[in-house]
């Protein structure tokens, strides 16, 4: 790795095929960002995000991209949990996605969790942008620190916008050099694994499930459009994942 860090993209666009099914015409990843096809069923195309790598590490950039078509249904998950590590190049990892959806087009992004491993220094930042009849699965899920160690320097942005109207802009930071309170009770008291779902609809413009607590640590909020939003904390991954799978279960 050169002392400016690793610059690494990956691309999908999924699209109607014509014949009830979805065709990948793009589908290209490079260095740590591997992307390969895997079976589907009935009209969706599913897509596995391979780390072929390590990363990302202190100065790398990392982006990924999926563009789903009028009609095309899309499902992206990961092989693994990406690990944020500190590198031999200093200063702070970059890892952008930006997802486009168009009217019709369906997309299920579902990839493992995020770590941030002691030492790291990571921003994240997704930007998701939905024609107005769009439906979308989004899931976030972020540890902090590996199992008996602290976490590195994390900061996470989520903008979600439907129709050219923005639905949802949030920012965490959390760790070494995160504003105060950031572990405490008005954040994540205490806790070491947050996570988020969000889903949008178009049925959802014309009654969304209503906002409720769904057990201790986690709750549903209906956002200003289609699209409802699940956040929740939990002392570890395993935790997280069974609390939002429940939250999606129970949205149906």
């Amino acid at each position: 790795m050169t002392a400016t860090g690793v610059r690494a993209a990956a691309r999908i666009v999924a699209r109607a095929d014509g014949r009830g099914g979805t065709s990948l015409p793009v589908l290209r990843g490079e260095g740590p960002l591997a992307l390969r096809r895997t079976r589907a069923g009935g009209d969706e195309a599913r897509v596995m995000l391979v780390g072929a790598m390590s990363g990302p590490l202190g100065g790398d950039r990392f982006a990924v991209t999926a563009e789903v078509g009028q009609g095309a249904r899309l499902e992206v998950r990961s092989a693994a949990a990406t690990l944020a590590l500190p590198g031999q190049a200093k200063g702070e990892a970059h890892y952008d996605v930006r997802l486009e959806v168009a009217e019709e087009g369906e997309l299920r992004w579902l990839p493992e969790p995020l770590i941030s491993v002691a030492g790291s220094d990571l921003r994240v930042t997704t930007r998701v942008e939905l024609a107005g009849g769009a439906r979308l699965v989004f899931r976030e899920e972020q540890v902090l620190g590996r199992v008996g160690e602290q976490p590195g320097r994390l900061v996470s942005r989520l903008t979600v916008r439907v129709a050219g109207r923005t639905v949802l802009d949030q920012e965490l930071a959390c760790g070494p050099g995160a504003p105060g309170g950031w572990d405490g009770p008005a954040v994540l008291a205490g806790h070491r694994a947050v996570g988020q779902l969000v889903l949008v609809r178009p049925e959802f413009g014309d009654e969304a499930p209503a906002a409720r607590m769904l057990g201790e640590c986690a709750a549903l909020v209906p956002l200003a459009g289609p699209a409802v939003l699940v956040t929740a904390l939990a002392s570890d991954g395993l935790r997280l994942r069974r609390v939002l799978d429940e939250a999606l279960a129970l949205i149906g």
